[in-house]
């Protein structure tokens, strides 16, 4: 199809789905804690879309903020910043990318996600590199550390090596406390799910406190195995990489598009915030944080929440939703959380025992949802009551506008927590107000 029909038919399109309505019935709130509210599942021609317009932050503008915190813009003019990861010495790191070049549409509905993309700020070129940014005396100076790299997003150091995924391989690079570039070519350790598709690109990354394991989070290639069962091999799932040998196997699975992965603090458990999947109803599904156990299935694609049967996904599988375990937080529908960070500093007291997730925002839900970075107590190592909004205003209040959206979120030797603004291509740092 030429470029002519193709547009012609996402006009087309477009004007299908703003008729459609699938106007949100249930709180957002409601779909909050453990155990959600969940409606019956919906079924469209084609799903309803709803999206802002990306617009640049104007000079001066930023992020609202919870009272008692203040907000800065530490840098600015990046490619599409996705993950942070904070150096021993304070240096920080910015993965820089966006998704892998894709084979031309096949589908309407890929057509039209194209258009959303860039509508709302996450279409255009990502850097393919990793940024370094170091603060002498107050001032945030920028370094190119990195480059030539393929959609990295996941960092992590273990004594002197620095370990990279990317969007199809993970990666290691020999590293000396202080440098401000890195131009030896990267060690591939292991390959990662990449191919023509790699729907969800992204690879989130983790070592174990003892440096000798590595969590990688792989979400699957589909909504719901669209591009067949196939394309979904080791995905939808957290891997677990040895690091001496690069072998690797399936931790957990069932967990659509696994990100954010961190250890809680006071159980040591395995943490990730999930991308749940779409397209039947505004009000489903939410998205999630859970505890990840090892072995564990969490459902995807046959069921979600638990036992909730998905009709759409043939043939079904009753074994494996037998099985399936239930999340241990919803955060409400279609969100999509990116950023998972236990907060440990001293600089807020009023946020420790808790994490912070970042909310990328909604693209097939009225009202739109997310679009902010809220925070969740803990006690006993589990999530109570509900999530605390900390920083918003990356949608304006009639929702047709978006500035920036939310990433990668690090903590600083300071206590200081980095946000990664991915459509805004900017670092802020929230912090206590003097």
């Amino acid at each position: 199809m030429n470029i002519f029909k193709r547009t012609l038919l996402a006009i087309a399109l477009a004007t299908l789905l703003s008729s459609c309505d699938d106007t949100a019935q249930i709180d957002p709130q409601k779909q909050m804690g453990a155990n959600p509210e969940l409606p019956s599942a919906q079924n469209f021609l084609l799903p309803p879309m709803q999206v802002p317009k990306a617009t640049a932050w104007k000079k001066d503008e930023m992020p609202k903020v919870a009272d008692g915190l203040k907000i800065e813009k530490i840098a600015e003019g990046l490619k599409h910043p996705r993950q942070l990861y904070v150096l021993p010495n304070n240096d920080v790191l910015v993965a820089e990318a966006n998704g892998p070049a894709k084979k031309a549409a096949s589908r309407p509905k890929d057509i039209i996600m194209g258009m959303v993309q860039k509508s709302s700020g996450k279409g255009g070129e990502g850097g393919n590199r990793i940024t370094l940014l170091r603060n002498v005396d107050g001032k945030w100076q920028k370094h190119i550390f990195i480059e030539h790299l393929n959609s990295p997003f996941g960092m992590q150091l273990i004594g002197n090596t620095l370990w990279v995924a990317n969007a199809d391989s993970l990666v290691k690079f020999s590293y000396q406390e202080g440098q401000t570039e890195i131009r030896t070519p990267g060690d591939i350790v292991t390959e990662l799910p990449g191919g023509p598709i790699n729907h969800h690109w992204t690879k989130s990354l983790l070592a174990s406190p003892d440096g000798s394991k590595l969590y990688v989070g792989v979400g699957s290639n589909s909504n719901i195995t669209e591009n067949g069962i196939g394309a979904e091999d080791r995905r939808a799932a957290v891997l677990e990489v040895d690091a001496a040998s690069g072998a690797s196997r399936i931790y957990a699975n069932g967990l659509r598009n696994p990100t954010g992965l961190q250890w809680e603090p006071k159980s040591g458990k395995l943490w990730a915030v999930v991308n749940e999947r779409e397209e039947i109803g505004s009000d489903l599904v939410p998205d999630y944080m859970t505890s990840v156990q090892e072995k564990g299935f969490y459902g995807w694609p046959y069921s979600y929440y638990g036992q909730h049967v998905d009709e759409r996904v043939k043939p079904p599988r009753p074994d494996l939703v037998e099985k399936a375990i239930k999340p241990d937080y919803a955060i409400s529908s279609h969100v999509a959380p990116l950023g998972l960070l236990f907060y440990t500093g001293d600089n807020m007291p009023q946020y420790r025992d808790g994490a912070f997730v970042s909310e990328h925002g909604s693209w097939n839900r009225k009202p739109l949802n997310g679009y902010q970075v809220m925070w969740v107590k803990f006690e006993n190592g589990q999530p109570v009551g509900l999530p605390t909004p900390v920083v918003t205003g990356f949608l304006t209040d009639d929702q047709k506008q978006v500035r920036g959206l939310p990433v990668g979120l690090a903590m600083d030797k300071q206590g200081g927590v980095l946000i990664a603004d991915d459509a805004g291509n900017s670092i802020w740092r929230i912090s206590a107000a003097q």
